[in-house]
Formats: structure tokens, C-alpha cells, sequence
């Protein structure tokens, strides 16, 4: 028996995508006419039939949300994956969970892939780069999108951005540093150019500025093998007393690494992460770290877009969402 056509080989022979051809079925304005018509003519050429009671079966499902994640190796993002997808499930939503690894291309992809699967709405940490392909695409489905922790796309009225306040937070910090009697404080990680690096430093830079101190930045991927990295130009650069650090992982990587140079973390070395994982009171000794709630925040971004859904209530462009210093024995006075 022949294989009946597919959408995909629709969108192979009138040369356009998958996303392309699915407006057409669905008699879009977006699509302008002259590729309305080629699409039209692969279909006939291909005996292509589109079955459209399938299709409002898919489209009935309004109650399926997509979650895109940068990065869910990193403990901060699982957990508020898994937060707000537990979230929508007590609301009877379902998800569909994509994990980007930090690849522009791998989330248009999945979003793409979603979008063609007839989500709802999505919540998506971005990746960086690319935007357009990611961001385009919503725009042009016209569902209900959140930025969350990040973000990559500045139209904040089309796609409302959510995140922790990481400049107080990083304030905090090297406040409390400075007050327990440190003297010279690196930042230590975050990827050189990505807001994200620059809201987390941007406390600790004006406090320093304050206090009449020279910044240090060491600039890197944030991770614990980074972390041990920088141990080391810590170390030789010398004299340095304290680190606020980028996120949770680079702190402990910075403090394994701190052990194996034989320098203990504490008070002859102060460490300030950032995220407060779960790991950091387990951590020896306990890293001190600025908590986001991050578990709290995964529920108030499910219920955001929730409201968003049902009530036609979309979020203010911008939220920032209070932050605390956790004070353990990595930086006690």
C-alpha cells in the first residue's frame, strides 16, 4: 500500500516549512498569496488531503502548555521546570518539556515542533541567539508566550519577561561581603555579553563602586568545572579575600578547586553563590547563597499564564520577583 503524503513532504516540494504549510490549512492571512499558491499546488500534485477532523481534534486540546529550558543539567532550571509544570498540572494543563542545552537552533526546532503539535501557550527560559527563528514563530502562531529567567528577545509587550531581581540580589551580596570584612571581591563567572551575566553583576559593580574598590571580573561558563578554573587564577593572582560567583555551580566548583589548592573557604576566603540549590546546605562548608525561590517562582509563572489563557489577562511586560541572602559558613564574619 502507498504511503499516504504528509505535511512534511508538502513542505519539501513547495519548498517552505512545516509551520508555512499548517497556516495555509488553516487559511491564514499571514501567508501571502503567492506562496499560498504553491503550497496549494504541491498538495494537489502530491494528492496530499488534509484531514481538518483531526485537526480540530488537536486544536480542542487547549489545555496543552509547552516548556522550553535552556539548560535542565543545572539544578536552579530543573527546579522550576518541575515547579511550574506541577503547577499546571493541578490546573489540568499538560506539558511537553524540551531541554535546548543553550542551542539557538535546537529551539527553534522544538518550538517549531510544538507549535505544530497545537500547544496552547509556552514558558521558555531561552537559549541566546537566533531570536528571530525562536520568537518569530510564536509571533506569528499567536499563542501566549513567557520569557522566563532570561531574556533574549526585547519586545516584552508581545512576550512578557519574568526573572528574579538578580541586580539586588548581587547587592546583597557583596554588601554583606564588604560588611564581614572583605576587601578584594571577584566576580567570578558568567558568559562575557549575555544580560543575564550583566544583571547578576550589575549589584556587585555598584557597590564597588560605593565603596571605592577596583572590581575583578573573571568572566566563564557557568559551571562547576569552571569554577575549579578559576580557583586557581584566584589563587595566583593573590591577595584576593572574596568572590560573589555567577550562579550555585561555579561557587562549589570554585570551592573544590580552592581545597585541592589547599586554601580553605571560610574566613580567609568568603564565597557567595547565587541561585541557593538545594546542594548549598549540604555543601562542606555550607555555601552562603541569595535564594530566588525559584520553586515559589515556577508556580507564579504557571499561574501567570494561566490567567493569561483563561482570563485573557496577560502579565505586565516586566516582573522581578524578590530575592534573600542566605548567610552559611562560606561567609560568615
Amino acid at each position: 500500500m502507498e504511503k499516504r503524503p504528509t505535511i512534511i513532504d508538502v513542505a519539501r516540494e513547495a519548498r517552505v516549512s512545516k509551520s508555512t504549510v499548517s497556516l495555509v490549512l488553516q487559511n491564514s492571512p499571514l501567508v501571502r498569496d503567492q506562496t499560498r499558491e504553491e503550497v496549494r499546488r504541491a498538495m494537489a500534485d502530491l494528492g496530499y488531503v488534509y484531514n481538518r477532523s483531526a485537526a480540530m481534534l488537536r486544536q480542542a486540546n487547549a489545555g496543552l502548555v509547552g516548556l522550553v529550558i535552556n539548560d535542565l543539567r543545572n539544578p536552579f532550571f530543573t527546579e522550576f521546570a518541575t515547579s511550574a509544570q506541577m503547577a499546571l498540572s493541578a490546573r489540568g494543563y499538560a506539558t511537553v518539556l524540551a531541554n535546548t542545552d543553550e542551542d539557538p537552533g535546537l529551539q527553534a526546532q522544538v518550538v517549531a515542533a510544538m507549535l505544530e503539535h497545537g500547544v496552547s501557550a509556552l514558558i521558555i527560559s531561552p537559549a541566546y541567539g537566533q531570536e528571530e527563528a525562536t520568537f518569530g514563530a510564536i509571533a506569528r502562531a499567536g499563542i501566549p508566550a513567557l520569557q522566563v529567567l532570561r531574556k533574549a528577545h526585547p519586545d516584552t509587550a508581545t512576550f512578557p519577561f519574568a526573572a528574579p531581581d538578580y541586580e539586588r540580589g548581587s547587592r546583597l551580596a557583596t554588601e554583606h561581603l564588604l560588611a564581614a570584612g572583605a576587601r578584594r571581591i571577584a566576580f567570578a563567572g558568567g558568559i562575557e555579553g549575555r544580560q543575564v551575566t550583566h544583571e547578576r553583576m550589575s549589584g556587585y559593580l555598584r557597590v564597588m563602586e560605593e565603596a571605592g574598590i577596583p572590581p575583578l571580573i573573571l568572566p566563564g561558563r557557568p559551571s562547576r568545572a569552571q569554577g575549579r578554573e578559576l580557583a586557581l587564577r584566584l589563587h595566583q593572582t593573590g591577595g584576593v579575600d572574596a568572590a560573589l560567583c555567577f550562579n550555585d555551580l561555579v561557587a562549589l566548583g570554585l570551592m573544590s578547586g580552592m581545597a585541592a589548592l589547599g586554601r580553605r573557604v571560610g574566613p580567609g576566603f568568603r564565597l557567595v553563590g547565587f541561585d541557593d540549590i538545594e546542594e548549598c546546605r549540604d555543601a562542606f562548608p555550607p555555601l552562603s547563597s541569595v535564594r530566588c525561590d525559584i520553586a515559589g517562582f515556577g508556580r507564579r509563572m504557571a499561574a501567570e499564564l494561566i490567567a493569561w489563557l483563561e482570563d485573557k489577562s496577560a502579565p505586565p511586560p516586566e516582573t522581578l520577583s524578590p530575592v534573600e541572602l542566605v548567610i552559611r559558613t562560606s561567609s560568615e564574619a
